[in-house]
């Protein structure tokens, strides 16, 4: 049984990396060591992330498919190319967006893609914990 903070790590933050690296690259025209600097990742992991190599492509288009997501993904890539680094309203905003797509339940999307055999009460258990989370 994965916990809601596995999911994050071992999923949706790479998939947040790729998008942003990718972003960053193509619509900012930032480079890769520059892109590295500001992630906190290797060059040869934003490569990684630019090329596909990383980073779940379903989940990427999941997370994209979201109307706020996007938007929020926009906002954070706007000020990180304007800065040029991870200033501590980047990572305010990173966590926000790991906050929504808990809120939001769309990392109960992922979960349930990744273990297929959750129980239903654990799911529920789980689920009002991350509303119960997020109203404070």
């Amino acid at each position: 049984m994965l916990l809601p903070a596995e999911i994050e790590s071992k999923t949706l933050i790479p998939a947040l990396r790729a998008i942003l690296a990718r972003k960053l690259s193509g619509e900012h025209k930032m480079r890769e060591d520059g892109i590295s600097s500001i992630l906190g990742v290797t060059q040869a992991a934003v490569s990684n992330y630019i090329r596909g190599v990383r980073g779940d492509k379903r989940l990427i288009d999941k997370l994209l498919a979201d109307d706020h997501v996007s938007e929020m993904i926009n906002g954070m890539c706007k000020k990180m190319a304007s800065d040029k680094a991870y200033t501590p309203s980047s990572l305010s905003m990173f966590i926000g967006l790991c906050n929504y797509v808990k809120s939001s339940l769309l990392i109960c999307e992922i979960h349930h893609k990744l273990e297929s055999d959750i129980d239903e009460k654990v799911c529920k258990e789980c689920e009002t914990m991350l509303l119960k989370c997020t109203d404070t």
